[in-house]
């Protein structure tokens, strides 16, 4: 039987976090996929391949056990009998040492028809049959996950401030994807169990759809702040007032006090994104843009140089 390097088939070291292993994992899962290698045996076998070694590494207790006896496995199961006090011969490097139960290690060991379980003869040696579904062969059958779908929706920041929704159509299924307010240019939704088909129906891909969200004529976004350029007259600059402005939310008043500065930022507390998942909100920043008269009349010129002889 042959010795199994799991840590070779992820491609990863053996001391490999679990975060490395399910990244490992999950891009080869995608590239030897049935659904992506329509009868291709040699991918069909490296993808249940990938499974075990995923079933293995990705499980603390059975990397442990796989983990303690390495590439030794065979040499000391042939060296102990199951339920026997068990211990390496010669000493020094590689030297091993066990006590116990060696079913622990080798359940149902001996069935040397082909792993029954979907998985290979070592890894049954390891860890006995898994309990999975027959078919109708009698043999049970290998449980691997469906592919994930992956795809994009479209809204407006406006949408994005109040929440909206669409329906995707998905094979034949149409889903309705729904989003909450606040939700923002990147963002991933989830949708459990909608992706491509598995061994069962719990092991359904799921449905990625990453939200994109329209770049706005008026309102600029940077997290849950809104920004806008709002343009005012020389006058109200100079001497203040008050003029109505557009918010998402609807209009408001602002205030502009005299001597105002072309680009000041003006803040309105809460008038800005809703915080996602939150029921606070972000601000909104009015800049404030005084707007020069390109052309004036006689009278208006003479006013003018008046206030500069003035000054």
């Amino acid at each position: 039987m042959e010795y199994k390097d799991y840590y070779q088939v992820l491609g990863v070291g053996k001391k490999a976090s679990q975060d490395e292993i399910k990244k490992a994992f999950r891009k080869l899962a995608v590239k030897y996929h049935p659904d992506k290698n329509p009868g291709d045996k040699e991918a069909e076998n490296k993808f249940k391949l990938i499974n075990e070694a995923n079933e293995v590494l990705s499980d603390p207790e059975k990397r442990k056990k796989y983990d303690t006896l390495g590439e030794n496995w065979n040499r000391q199961y042939a060296e102990g009998q199951p339920g026997a006090n068990f211990y390496g011969r010669g000493g020094g490097p590689g030297t091993y040492h066990f006590e116990g139960d060696l079913n622990d290690f080798f359940s149902n060991y001996g069935n040397e028809g082909g792993g029954s379980s979907g998985f290979s003869d070592f890894f049954e040696a390891f860890f006995g049959n898994r309990k999975q579904g027959k078919g109708k062969s009698g043999k049970r059958a290998a449980q691997y996950k469906g592919q994930d779908y992956e795809t994009e929706m479209q809204i407006t920041l406006h949408e994005a401030y109040e929440g909206t929704s669409r329906l995707i159509q998905l094979e034949n299924e149409k889903i309705r994807i729904t989003t909450k307010p606040g939700a923002y240019d990147g963002q991933v939704l989830k949708v459990k169990g909608k992706g491509g088909k598995g061994s069962a129906a719990d092991h359904h891909g799921d449905l990625y759809v990453r939200i994109r969200v329209s770049p706005d004529a008026l309102f600029q976004r940077k997290g849950d702040d809104l920004y806008k350029h709002q343009p005012i007259d020389l006058y109200t600059a100079v001497l203040g007032g008050d003029f109505v402005i557009e918010t998402l939310s609807g209009k408001i008043k602002i205030k502009v006090l005299p001597g105002t500065q072309n680009g000041k930022q003006v803040r309105i507390k809460g008038k800005g994104m809703p915080v996602y998942g939150n029921s606070s909100f972000g601000d909104l920043y009015i800049i404030l843009n005084v707007k020069i008269p390109e052309q004036l009349n006689r009278e208006q010129k003479e006013l003018f140089e008046k206030l500069k002889n003035i000054s």
